[in-house]
């Protein structure tokens, strides 16, 4: 007989838009003007020019400046544009008419000064029956750049009385419907984060504009549940640190700007997607201004110092999150910076103060949960007297075989150290390094997949800690990390890979402050051990397509193995599989760690007994945040609770045919499916592809 409990005290603090219903979401009526201000919030800020308040006075006079009534329009039918602006044909000039068009827009709207509205007009009008495509790499970028400028000057234009005709107005969101949305429709995740910033921004300006509800909702759930790269929680991770914090500080804010930009008109329409995830837009701004001015936080690989100058991206951000109570001391300093000199975005962020007193939240703070991790935990270190120090270039194999069987320590010092071969581990030694500065690369000229193996099926008494297992085929991060991302390539690559002949036959296996990282393979699979601890390592981007295929291949994969204690880790970001795949295992609890962004299941379980997943933070993994998946008897005694799972694309959690299954006092908010956070069944269901 199946027994199940589910203990349905599940705590749903979704946001306002996740609990519509579809039906609701797409019945209520856009506000006009309705971009990145409503009609009220521009008359605000009209009386702050006018009345010489500061900033907004000297905003405007460099805003008029700005608005070039000179501009001669010259539009192009194709716009091409290559990576970095190479080739540029067309680009340069649609961009900067956006601009314009914005700049006299807004002046026409402050002074009432009907030049500058003909101006905006025709600019609007001279693109709108010539433009007929974009082309060349950056082409879904260009557009995305330049098409919520566009609408804004195009919103405040139709709204005014600005004399722009019908039928021009008509020509205009001819053009986007049938060259930026057929562009764009499809997103582009697979780039950097900077790129679905820029376009969920755009296509949530043309839905306004065009009072298409559906793509605005398209556009909403795609900053909350993108896959890949796409959404606001695969930009900013829980520190604070955002996807192309190594890759230069540029595209960081540009992306930050780009996400910022899409709530702002969310916000307009009266769906707040600034505070999800404790106000997450906000901590990544925050780490990353802290960045920019001085400060070296916490990261995982390391913080670029490319392009380290302050963007004019801060303004918005900071007069949304300080007039609601939230602390953004390292923002205000970089728009302290920037404002003598920024004038539009000063304007545009003005919104009608709040009635109501705020409460004050302090500062936005990193996630506490499996933070930090891997090699990167300590800094110093204390080695026994009589370790055994391994230097680059030495031989760390001659080191374990000389320690087995002893319980001394081998040290891999500071460095890169090239396997001839892959490292066969022996019985009864610790292996360590000194932190991030050790890695351990299988040189690709090996011909060999696995970095690290068991040397005898009954492997025990191993401990192994920090260093760094990298499973790239280069040792040295490229320059957009990206570019090299392991599902990009055609390496066969696994990391630390220990596997027994009978259950219980390797036994007492430790990790601790481990990172292993751009396997293809898995990352870390540990077949048939007994006594499994893993405490504060960083698994991430493993897991990739490589034979036998995609799903198969996780950050940590556990079968046939027993008293499993999983803690304080982060397991994120495999490109194909999940941050943690246990089949097949027994007495196993997975407590306080990050599992996120995986593009299969954050935890998945298959025919497993007395399992425990609490304390965790389960976020933005691509199908259900824990899935117990049923094959031929099922799971047992599985145990779920105490987790925050939240925007993950399917359920919070997923169950089938568990026996003595308890699924209780979970956080769930905005996963994929609205009205169900949870699929608990109690029937043999197979899950097919």
């Amino acid at each position: 007989m199946i027994r199940l409990f589910t203990v349905f005290t599940v705590l749903f603090t979704l946001v306002a838009l996740t609990a519509l219903l579809p039906a609701q979401a797409l019945a209520q009526k856009f506000t006009h003007p309705g971009i990145d201000q409503t009609a009220q919030d521009l008359a605000h800020m009209k009386s702050l020019v006018l009345k010489g308040e500061q900033p907004y006075k000297d905003a405007f006079t460099r805003l008029k400046a700005a608005a070039d009534l000179n501009y001669i329009v010259k539009p192009y039918t194709h716009v091409l544009r290559g990576p970095y602006g190479k080739p540029n044909i067309g680009g340069d000039d649609l961009a900067k008419s956006a601009q314009i068009a914005y700049n006299c827009a807004l002046v026409w709207y402050i002074t009432q000064d009907k030049a500058y509205a003909d101006k905006a007009i025709e600019i609007l009008n001279a693109w709108s029956p010539v433009l007929w495509d974009f082309d060349y790499n950056d082409a879904k970028l260009l557009a995305a750049w330049t098409g919520h400028v566009l609408c804004n000057a195009a919103e405040i234009l139709r709204y005014t009385n600005a004399g722009w005709q019908p039928k021009e107005i008509e020509n205009f969101s001819n053009m986007l419907m049938t060259v930026y949305y057929p562009l764009m429709r499809h997103y582009y995740p697979q780039a950097n984060g900077n790129w679905d910033g820029a376009i969920i921004h755009s296509i949530m300006a043309m839905a306004v504009f065009t009072d298409n509800r559906e793509m605005f909702q398209n556009a909403v759930n795609h900053y909350l549940r993108a896959p890949v790269n796409g959404s606001i929680f695969k930009y900013i991770y829980p520190s604070g640190q955002c996807q192309e914090s190594t890759r230069d500080q540029a595209h960081v804010q540009l992306g930050l700007g780009e996400f910022a930009g899409a709530a702002q008109i969310a916000y307009t329409q009266g769906v707040d997607l600034f505070s999800v995830g404790n106000n997450r837009l906000a901590l990544g701004y925050e780490y990353t201004a802290s960045f920019l001015l001085g400060q070296q936080p916490q990261s995982y690989g390391k913080i670029s110092e490319r392009a380290k100058t302050l963007r004019d991206d801060y303004e918005a951000v900071y007069a949304h999150y300080t007039a609601r109570g939230v602390a953004m001391p390292y923002t205000k300093m970089a728009l302290d910076s920037i404002r003598p000199k920024a004038n539009r975005s000063i304007l545009t962020a003005v919104r009608v103060p709040a009635t109501k007193a705020q409460t004050k939240s302090g500062t936005p703070k990193p996630s506490p949960i499996g933070y930090v991790a891997g090699a990167g935990v300590g800094t110093k270190f204390n080695f026994p007297e009589n370790a055994i120090m391994v230097s680059p270039g030495q031989s760390l194999q001659q080191a374990l075989n000389s320690a087995a069987g002893t319980g001394k320590w081998v040290v891999a010092k500071a460095g890169l150290h090239t396997l001839p071969t892959t490292l066969k581990i022996p019985s009864g030694i610790t292996l360590a390094g000194e932190g991030l500065g050790t890695i351990l690369f299988l040189d690709p000229a090996s011909g060999e997949r696995e970095a690290l193996v068991n040397a005898a099926n009954d492997l025990h008494d191993v401990t192994i800690r920090d260093l760094v297992v990298e499973g790239s085929n280069k040792p040295e991060p490229p320059s957009d990390p990206n570019s090299a991302r392991s599902y990009r390539v055609g390496y066969n690559r696994g990391g630390i890979i220990f596997r027994a002949l009978q259950e219980g036959q390797m036994k007492r296996i430790n990790f601790t402050n481990l990172t292993v990282r751009n396997c293809t393979f898995n990352g870390v699979l540990i077949s048939g051990a007994a006594g499994v601890n893993i405490t504060r390592c960083d698994f991430d981007e493993n897991g990739s397509s490589i034979v036998p295929g995609p799903k198969l291949q996780h950050n940590l994969l556990l079968t046939h193995c027993s008293d499993i204690n999983i803690k304080d880790n982060r397991l994120d970001t495999s490109p194909h599989g999940s941050g943690i795949a246990l089949d097949h295992c027994q007495d196993a609890v997975i407590t306080n760690s990050e599992i996120a962004r995986n593009a299969y299941y954050g935890v998945l379980i298959s025919e497993s007994q007395n399992i425990t997943v609490k304390d965790n933070l389960i976020e933005a993994n691509d199908h259900s945040g824990v899935m117990v998946e049923f094959l031929s008897r099922g799971s047992e005694n599985i145990t779920v609770s105490n987790n925050q799972i939240q925007f993950n694309d399917g359920y919070g959690v997923e169950t089938y045919a568990v026996r003595n299954g308890k699924i209780q006092n979970n956080k769930y908010t905005g996963n994929g499916n609205q009205n169900e956070q949870q699929l608990v069944r109690a029937d043999k269901v197979i899950l097919m592809p």
